[in-house]
């Protein structure tokens, strides 16, 4: 019994050094593992650090974001909306303004010849009793136009102005230095700081020269 099991041991073992004999050299070098392909150090990519992780808001954190984002267009609305009151009343009162200086403009001749008149009437005593009242009527239209931004300029004395003055005219003058108004002809106007019509005024030479 013994040497029965002996001998199929030996021939057990035998079986694989013969069939490893049978598939050649090929075989026993494809059971290797192939060695692996040097690295070169400088040239290794190093390893991607992995992202961290975006913590996410709670509850209580998003109602507070929120909450911020709607006070900031909340007071970008007001401002805006003051902004456009402003703008608004800036228009407005240019609009009045605009129409008031027509209608101003208009009446200026009315105090011309109301002016004109007064003085005309000042040489007929006869008269004096419709002078003063037509004086009052005057009077009371300059001081309402007053209110409204009128003012009168008569620059008797005054240096010439081009931008307020209208010279129509030069003369000699002992009295007043050249380049200064002589005579207000008629006087000008301005209407909120806006001139809407010039001064004709006779404006002085200098010293008359004496003729040789």
């Amino acid at each position: 019994m013994k040497d029965t099991e002996k001998k199929e041991n030996e021939t057990l073992e035998e079986v694989p050094t013969a069939a490893a004999a049978e598939a050649g050299p090929s075989a026993a070098v494809a059971t290797e593992p192939a060695p692996a392909a040097p690295v070169d150090p400088e040239t290794a990519a190093e390893p991607t650090p992995e992202a961290a992780p975006v913590p996410e808001l709670s509850e209580l954190e998003q109602a507070q974001a929120e909450a911020a984002e709607m006070k900031t267009r909340y007071l970008r609305a007001v401002a805006d909306l003051e902004n456009y009151r402003k703008r608004i009343g800036r228009e407005k009162q240019d609009i009045l303004r605009s129409a008031a200086a027509g209608v101003i403009e208009a009446l200026l001749p009315v105090l011309d010849n109301m002016k004109l008149g007064l003085q005309a009437a000042e040489n007929h005593p006869e008269a004096k009793d419709v002078t003063i009242g037509f004086k009052m009527v005057e009077d009371q239209l300059r001081r309402t136009l007053t209110e409204q931004g009128l003012e009168e300029l008569i620059p008797d004395g005054e240096a010439f102005n081009p931008n307020l003055h209208e010279c129509i005219a030069h003369q000699p003058s002992d009295e007043v230095a050249e380049d200064h108004v002589i005579q207000t002809v008629r006087a000008g106007y301005r209407l909120n700081e806006r001139l809407i019509r010039a001064a004709n005024v006779i404006v002085s030479s200098g010293t008359p020269k004496e003729e040789t």
